[in-house]
């Protein structure tokens, strides 16, 4: 089993999560974020007067697989996350040694 942790920029979820529903991933985590990288924010002007915005608002997405899904589930964030514009985000992949589904106590890939 493995987790992926997908930082994207907000707007994409809908694409994002419309993409896994297509391959088969039936569940995620969702989280609204502040944060940067090497965009290191932007420069936005408000009522005349012009101010740094240092975090900016992104959305991560937890979801744990089957191992064997992991690589289409990364090319569709990819596909559906991409604007080609700076910020546009990052995905990680961890291993995960053990999931258990709290209500039947069922554990390992039958658990997800």
């Amino acid at each position: 089993m493995k987790m992926i942790k997908a930082v994207i920029k907000p707007f994409k979820l809908d694409e994002v999560k419309e993409a896994l529903a297509e391959i088969g991933v039936e569940g995620m985590t969702v989280t609204e974020v502040k944060g940067f990288g090497r965009q290191k924010g932007h420069s936005e002007i408000y009522r005349g007067s012009e101010y740094t915005v240092e975090l900016l608002p992104k959305v991560v997405l937890d979801i744990c697989l089957p191992s064997d899904m992991v690589d289409k589930a990364v090319a569709a964030i990819i596909k559906s996350a991409h604007t080609g514009k700076i910020g546009d985000g990052k995905i990680f992949v961890m291993p995960v040694e053990q999931a258990y589904r709290i209500r039947t106590g069922e554990k390992g890939l039958i658990a997800l």
